[in-house]
């Protein structure tokens, strides 16, 4: 980072840095893991509040070959005149409702997936106003309960899919499901639903399809699961470095590095004497005098409300605790005596290479998963963006 990069970095009141190399690195990582099977990134959310375009650039500069959205919006966004994203690099959306843009991705020639039959006609009379066929995957519903065809309903489903692509309005290029509990070692769903899928899957070959893909696994399935591989698996929050859950494993038990460091600078730094009530509802007190720092981050910047009293925080080699609720803006942590000055630098999850709390640190002290700490940070948080092979620096600054 040059001098100027370092001054616009003590200006900002916080930053998201995302580490692009980690990311390349995850990636190759997954691939690894994938078994020979091609690998989708999963980009949704915004990249999981990593910023979907650079992640998705940063994953197919990597080797991933598939991308994937839940909703068009975010699929047609990669699809974009100046997005970067090479036109071999498939793109898969699989969230509609009832009128979605099916003309808009046919046409951005998107990948789309179809639970049902209102889809299924629905994607049908667009490619018959676009004059070309749709790319559809059509999902099973093996056991997970939300998105996806029931098996009592397969069979019409790949029956009209069928009739649908001899009159050249879409080709069947996936059959797909998704797990409900890879994330938890030995849950008798996993077996339950890899039988079902492959007798989904049988059956559609039977009735006449011809996939290019079956994917079935998720992150958790892609590291502990080889049997679930299939032609395709897609990865999302392994991709940022994140494991899928503690059960499972570190993500240094994987070869994976989190992709997100989240700093701010100290505000303020004070003396208190004991007995002050700090934030509100005065839920913490101080027990003896002491210094008060102020971190300028709070719900409203994603920091979850539900880590009160809990959250960690670095500052200057110290693990220090939120003191008291988090407000929407700021919290206060105590620092115990010590003064380490306004600007000083709070850093509350990284890979923990400094000693910093992680992801995880954090989502057990919110009593939620890493996923969510990621996603929710908000759009006043700058993501700034390191060994980023599309920068002369390496460094990008990015308001969210």
């Amino acid at each position: 980072m040059n001098e100027n990069d370092a001054a616009r970095k003590a200006t900002l009141r916080a930053r998201a840095e995302i580490d692009l190399g980690a990311l390349r690195a995850n990636v190759r990582s997954l691939r690894a893991h994938a078994s020979g099977a091609a690998l989708m990134t999963v980009v949704k959310a915004d990249a999981y509040g990593h910023g979907a375009l650079a992640c998705a650039r940063a994953a197919v500069e990597a080797g991933a070959s598939w991308l994937g959205t839940a909703t068009p919006q975010e699929a047609l966004a990669l699809r974009a005149p100046g997005a970067g994203i090479p036109a071999d690099v498939r793109v898969m959306c699989w969230l509609w409702t009832p009128g979605g843009p099916w003309r808009e991705a046919i046409e951005a020639d998107l990948d789309v997936g179809v639970s049902g039959m209102w889809a299924l006609e629905e994607v049908t009379a667009a490619a018959r106003d676009a004059g070309r066929p749709a790319r559809v995957h059509l999902k099973a519903d093996t056991g997970l309960g939300r998105g996806g065809c029931v098996p009592g309903d397969w069979a019409e489903l790949i029956a009209g899919a069928l009739r649908a692509e001899a009159d050249g309005l879409l080709r069947v290029v996936g059959l797909w499901s998704h797990l409900a509990a890879a994330d938890e070692p030995g849950h008798p769903s996993v077996d339950a639903q890899l039988t079902r899928f492959r007798e989904m899957v049988a059956q559609a070959e039977a009735q006449g399809v011809d996939p290019e893909v079956r994917h079935i696994a998720n992150s958790a399935a892609t590291l502990t699961l080889p049997e679930s591989h299939f032609d395709l698996v897609r990865c999302g929050i392994a991709l940022y470095g994140v494991s899928p859950s503690p059960e499972i494993g570190t993500p240094a038990d994987f070869g994976l590095r989190q992709v997100m460091t989240l700093t701010a600078s100290l505000a303020l730094v004070k003396h208190v004497p004991g007995g002050e009530g700090v934030g509100y509802g005065h839920h913490y007190v101080t027990p003896g005098a002491t210094t008060l720092g102020l971190v300028p981050l709070g719900y409203a910047d994603g920091i979850p409300r539900h880590a009160s009293s809990a959250g960690p925080v670095l500052i200057e080699g110290k693990w220090r605790t939120v003191a008291g609720r988090i407000a929407m803006d700021q919290f206060t942590v105590d620092l115990g005596g010590d003064e380490p000055g306004e600007g000083a630098e709070a850093v509350l999850f990284g890979p923990g290479d400094r000693g910093e709390p992680t992801v995880e640190d954090w989502a057990q002290a919110a009593g939620t998963i890493g996923y969510e700490i990621v996603t929710r940070i908000g759009t006043r948080v700058p993501r700034v963006y390191v060994n980023d092979v599309n920068d002369v620096n390496g460094v990008r600054y990015v308001s969210a």
